[in-house]
C-alpha cells in the first residue's frame, strides 16, 4: 500500500489542502495526518490492519515522499476516501472531525492550517442542496437589482418586548429596508419569546417584500423543532449562529422549507484566526456554507470597526458568489461607506446595518432612510445628517 502518490481517482476521494509545520519533516507530519485521520495510530501498526483495509480506507498523501522529507513545513494535499463517510447521516460534523481532528494531538505537528476542500462533483450534487434562494432569489423577493441589498439588525440586541420590537421593525421598513435580522444574542428570551414575537412581526410584514430572519440559536435537541415552529408561525427566514454547529445549516436546508437561511459568524475566529497555529480558513467555512445551502452569510467587512484585508475579502466574496450566496458586509457599516465599498467590491452584497440605523440622530426610521438614500444615490437630509455623524469614505 503506497501512502505517498502523485494522483488518485478524484471521484473516490475528497482532496484537502493543508499548510503543515513539523518538528521533524513535512513527510512525517503528512504521514501522521493521513494515517491518524483514517485508519489508526500514526506510529503503530497491528494485525487487524489488512492490506485491503489500508487500500480502501487509508488517506493518501499527494506528493513526493523524498521531497517532503527534505522540508519541515509547507503545503500538502491529503486525499480522504469517500467510503469513510455516510454523507446522508454523518454529514458535515463528521467530515470536519476527519479534516481537522486528531492531528492537533500529534506532537510533531506544530501547525496545521486547513486551506481548501474539494469534493467529488457527484458528492456535491447528491448530498448538498445548495441555496434554495441565494442571491438571485433574494433580489427577486425584495425587488432589488443592480445595487446592494439593504439589511438591518435589531438593536438593542436583547431586552425589548415583542411590541417594542414591532415598532422598531415598522420604522426600519418605512425607511426602505429589504432584510431584517434579529441579533444573535436574542433567541427565545422570556421578554420576547418566539411564539409571541414571530406572529406579531410577520402579520405586519405579510403584504411587504421584506425578509425577516428569526434568531433560532439552540442545541441539537431543539434546533430543528424551532425551525419548524417559526415556519408554522409565518416566518420567511431564520438566522443562526455557527455555535449551534456547522452542520446545522445543512440540516435546516434539508428540511426544504420556504425559508431564507442566514449564517451568522460571530465567534468564528476561534476557528478561523490566521494567527492561530491550528485553524480552518474562513474561505473553507464559506464554501461549505454555500454547499450546505445558506442563502446569506456575514462574510466580513471593509472600512468599519471590522475592516478585513481587501484582497482577502474579495476572494471570500468570489467564493460566495460562485455558490450563489449573498455576502453580508457588517460591523460598522454606515451610509458614508456604500460608494467606497461598491467601487472596490461591486454591488452583489448586502449592506447590513445596526448602529448606523438606530444611532442616527433622527431615530431608526431616519437611519434606515439615510442608508436607503446612500444605496440609491438619491440624497436628502437624512443622508446628510448621517454623513455629518459618521463621515464619508472615498
Amino acid at each position: 500500500m503506497k501512502i505517498f502518490r502523485q494522483s488518485v481517482d478524484n471521484e473516490k476521494y475528497i482532496i484537502v489542502n493543508y499548510f503543515l509545520k513539523s518538528k521533524t519533516t513535512l513527510r512525517d507530519a503528512a504521514w501522521a495526518l493521513a494515517i491518524g485521520q483514517s485508519v489508526g495510530n500514526p506510529n503503530v501498526r497491528n494485525s487487524w490492519e489488512t492490506d485491503e483495509l489500508f487500500e480502501n480506507h487509508s488517506c493518501i498523501v499527494l506528493g513526493d515522499e523524498e521531497t517532503l522529507g527534505n522540508l519541515n513545513e509547507g503545503f500538502v494535499q491529503i486525499a480522504f476516501p469517500i467510503v469513510n463517510t455516510d454523507f446522508q447521516t454523518d454529514g458535515v460534523s463528521h467530515l470536519l472531525c476527519q479534516f481537522m481532528g486528531g492531528q492537533m494531538d500529534i506532537d510533531i505537528i506544530e501547525k496545521c492550517h486547513l486551506l481548501k476542500v474539494c469534493f467529488p462533483k457527484h458528492i456535491e450534487d447528491s448530498y448538498f442542496l445548495k441555496p434554495k434562494y441565494g442571491i438571485n432569489g433574494m433580489r427577486d423577493f425584495a425587488g432589488v437589482h443592480g445595487k446592494p441589498l439593504f439589511g438591518g439588525i435589531v438593536k438593542p440586541k436583547i431586552g425589548v418586548s415583542s411590541t417594542v420590537l414591532l415598532e422598531m421593525v415598522k420604522e426600519m421598513v418605512e425607511g426602505g429596508i429589504n432584510f431584517i435580522k434579529e441579533d444573535e444574542i436574542m433567541s427565545n428570551p422570556a421578554c420576547c419569546p418566539v411564539e409571541e414575537r414571530v406572529p406579531l412581526i410577520m402579520d405586519y410584514l405579510k403584504d411587504k417584500n421584506v425578509i425577516y430572519a428569526v434568531c433560532i440559536n439552540s442545541d441539537p435537541a431543539h434546533v430543528l423543532d424551532r425551525v419548524k415552529k417559526v415556519h408554522s408561525l409565518g416566518a420567511n427566514a431564520v438566522h443562526i449562529n455557527f455555535w449551534s454547529g456547522l452542520g446545522v445549516y445543512k440540516s435546516i436546508r434539508d428540511l426544504d422549507l420556504p425559508l431564507f437561511i442566514h449564517f451568522q459568524k460571530s465567534g468564528d475566529r476561534v476557528l478561523t484566526n490566521k494567527k492561530h497555529d491550528y485553524h480552518i480558513s474562513w474561505d473553507v467555512v464559506c464554501d461549505l456554507a454555500g454547499l450546505m445551502g445558506v442563502d446569506s452569510i456575514h462574510a466580513g467587512m471593509w472600512g468599519g470597526y471590522l475592516s478585513d484585508n481587501e484582497q482577502e475579502l474579495k476572494q471570500t466574496l468570489d467564493i460566495l458568489h460562485s455558490r450563489g450566496v449573498v455576502p453580508a458586509l457588517s460591523c460598522g457599516m454606515h451610509a458614508g461607506l456604500i460608494q467606497a465599498i461598491n467601487k472596490r467590491f461591486g454591488v452583489d452584497y448586502m449592506a447590513n446595518v445596526g448602529g448606523a440605523i438606530h444611532g442616527h440622530p433622527g431615530g431608526s426610521k431616519s437611519g434606515a432612510m439615510a442608508m436607503r438614500q446612500s444605496i440609491d444615490g438619491v440624497h436628502s437630509k437624512e443622508y446628510e445628517t448621517a454623513i455629518n455623524k459618521w463621515g464619508i469614505v472615498e
